[in-house]
């Protein structure tokens, strides 16, 4: 429940990769801007801030959501889970996983974005085509590559998961 506790200000309590955080915000508050600023979680990148390069995305109720077009107060009900919450250097998740094992990335500015898309395609689509990989990534941009190694990255991550949903080491 969203609370008033001033003309400028509101007090909300969003769920971030499992723990409630409660802070006092403005209403038009991003919550891109929420997240990396208020929480410290920079790993949620922002680019165009206009929602077109994905590397905000987030997943809101496991849906991936572009963060610089949504409103922290918006989020009050849902559970959202930033790139931090997908693993660890020590732990990885199967996304992060394979982007290692299929060097998907360059500089790094964009993997963010890329992780919590494909995180949300895979478990949508356990067993992607190529062509499905490709049209996966379709809304996230990256500068670097040209998108050969993100794709191969898709498939090894379903393959992934799919070997830790069958009780393969995941590796």
């Amino acid at each position: 429940m969203t609370t008033e506790t001033s003309n400028t200000t509101v007090e909300v309590t969003l769920n971030v990769n499992g723990v409630a955080h409660t802070r006092e915000v403005e209403p038009r508050r991003l919550l891109s801007d929420f997240l990396r600023h208020d929480l410290r979680l920079t790993g949620t990148h922002v680019g165009c801030e206009h929602g077109v390069c994905g590397t905000c995305t987030v997943l809101v109720d496991g849906d991936p959501m572009r963060s610089c077009l949504m409103f922290a107060v918006s989020a009050q009900d849902a559970r959202i889970t930033t790139v931090e919450g997908l693993g660890t250097q020590d732990d990885m998740g199967p996304v992060q996983q394979a982007f290692v094992e299929c060097h998907g990335l360059q500089c790094g500015f964009c993997t963010p974005g890329f992780v919590t898309t494909i995180t949300a395609f895979i478990e949508e689509n356990p067993d992607p085509t190529s062509e499905e990989a490709r049209e996966a990534i379709s809304g996230n941009l990256c500068r670097c590559t040209g998108y050969q190694n993100i794709c191969k990255a898709v498939l090894r991550a379903a393959e992934i998961k799919r070997e830790g949903a069958n009780g393969g080491d995941g590796a």
